[in-house]
């Protein structure tokens, strides 16, 4: 069974949301047999690639609120990720284009590391004071951390074509699915959970969707008993 995450790095959901996932996958019977692919969103594409900012005046701004509020949301938010055990700096974050991350992503995915490679962007940015937006030091540093090669790193922040339409297809088809925000999971491409949902709905959602796994169907013809095939012993050799 696969099961897909849709994600953004600037994303505190999505850092809270794979914990309460992986709460869940932990205990699955059949985890094993369970593979996890993170798939690329921007929260916000328009920012440019050389901007950053401070959350706190940031979310103040987009949500017409005061930036008091907007601090407390941020502990709260702490609070959350405090009670999976995941750090969480709640004071002096920065936001930014997140891009060329989802492109590091990509070949992550490539090298099978994909997901000690988001762990590590996302320890980057809600628990370390260095920014992953405006300090790409920081992000060679990350991904060598999670065990890709640092000339590989450099050659595709060097290129900004490299994995580019990955990125995009991800977010195509993250439209198509009806995807307005994240952490969006889709189970099998059959079924589809919102948000940072508590463990308990994820273990619903691995459940159900196991449970609808449809065992192949093979088509019988009149003359199927007859199609020539190749087993482990080899290949039926044609009667002349």
């Amino acid at each position: 069974m696969r099961v897909e995450i849709w994600t953004d790095i600037n994303c505190p959901f999505c850092y809270i949301g794979k914990a309460r996932f992986e709460q869940a996958l932990d205990a699955f019977p059949h985890k094993a047999e369970v593979e996890v692919v993170h798939r690329s969103f921007e929260l916000d594409p328009t920012v440019k690639k050389d901007f950053t900012g401070l959350v706190v005046p940031h979310i103040a701004e987009k949500y017409g609120i005061s930036e008091a509020q907007a601090a407390a949301n941020e502990k709260g938010l702490g609070q959350q990720a405090g009670a999976l055990g995941l750090p969480y700096l709640t004071e002096g974050r920065d936001y930014g284009n997140s891009f060329d991350l989802h492109r590091l992503l990509h070949l992550a995915h490539e090298r099978g590391l994909q997901d000690a490679m988001i762990d590590a962007l996302y320890r980057g940015n809600f628990a370390e004071d260095a920014s992953v937006f405006a300090d790409e030091e920081h992000v060679v540093k990350l991904a060598v951390e999670a065990g890709l090669d640092e000339t590989e790193v450099r050659g595709v922040l060097a290129d900004p074509e490299a994995y580019a339409d990955a990125v995009r297809a991800d977010e195509q088809e993250a439209a198509a699915l009806g995807a307005t925000g994240v952490p969006f999971f889709v189970l099998d491409r059959k079924f589809g959970v919102s948000g940072a949902q508590p463990a308990e709905v994820f273990t619903q959602a691995l459940t159900q969707a196991w449970s609808a796994r449809s065992p192949l169907t093979v088509i019988e013809t009149a003359d199927s008993a007859d199609g020539d095939v190749c087993g482990p012993d080899g290949c039926a050799v044609p009667q002349a």
